[in-house]
């Protein structure tokens, strides 16, 4: 095999005509791979991933190849995977009014171009799913919020509709298939690339921790920062330690640690069904 890329989170390898895709324990927040990991979280990544891919099947494809056929040293944390052609732009949709999108709103009462009703606020429920794509900002440099046009001008107006559907069909069935877990997904992002017979496929993961924000939807009140079964607490924490946001980052304290991994492990649980070992 050989290392084609190290990214702040996974590790992609060439292995003859296919590519092996590894989690590792590494958390990233801000564009900037913290020095602290997260034990078992590359382990649950990879296996929530699976687990979704396999509820969507039938929706859109997916670039899984094996989740067993992988070196031993992998084993748990990695896939086996298509070469995909991938498309330049970070396809996300938004359920709920949260994080950088409100921001936007709260400046200019859109987001991604996309007008919203006047009067939302934090964790408000749009009227239905948006398309808010961002660009794909190379190493070190923050990806940043685009609007559909600049998806037209980047990939054509019929792959661009394309993206905005499937994005939005996978946001409406994970969000279904969650709320039925009592579980709300706030907003998801999702990378789909060209397969060589030129269909468009999802890579990378799929409603994870690190790709959505997941909520309780015991405890879900608009208005107030939800609870949150993601990085988010890692979020608050780096905002309250004084940390410019810029590399390197300070270790994580071990109760951070330990919470953040208790939060990945509760929503696979609760998502999936299964016992986490």
């Amino acid at each position: 095999m050989e290392l084609l890329h190290s990214g702040k989170v996974r590790d992609v390898y060439s292995d003859g005509d296919d590519l092996i895709l590894v989690a590792s324990d590494r958390i990233s927040i801000y564009d900037v791979a913290l020095p602290t990991p997260i034990p078992d979280k590359g382990r649950l990544l990879t296996a929530l991933s699976l687990w979704w891919f396999e509820q969507l099947a039938d929706l859109v494809p997916n670039h899984v190849i094996s989740a067993t056929d992988v070196p031993a040293e992998f084993a748990g944390r990695a896939i086996r995977c298509q070469r995909l052609d991938m498309v330049p732009v970070e396809c996300v949709a938004r359920g709920y009014l949260t994080g950088g999108g409100l921001r936007e709103y709260e400046q200019t009462g859109a987001v991604s171009g996309v007008t919203l009703p006047r009067g939302l606020g934090e964790a408000s429920i749009l009227p239905e799913p948006i398309f808010t794509p961002s660009s794909k900002a190379p190493v070190g440099e923050h990806d940043e919020p685009i609007t559909y046009d600049d998806v037209v001008d980047k990939v054509g107006e019929a792959t661009a509709e394309r993206l905005r559907q499937i994005t939005i069909d996978v946001y409406r069935r994970g969000a279904e298939l969650a709320a039925d877990r009592g579980i709300l997904v706030a907003d998801t992002k999702i990378e789909l690339g060209w397969a060589p017979d030129g269909t468009l496929v999802l890579g990378d993961e799929l409603l994870t921790s690190d790709s959505s924000r997941f909520w309780p939807a015991e405890s879900y009140q608009p208005g107030r920062v939800q609870f949150s079964y993601d990085k988010q607490y890692v979020r608050d924490w780096a905002t309250g330690s004084g940390w410019d946001k810029q590399a390197p980052a300070p270790d994580v304290p071990d109760e951070v640690v330990e919470a953040t991994r208790a939060r990945y492990v509760e929503v696979y649980e609760k998502l999936t069904g299964n016992r986490w070992s």
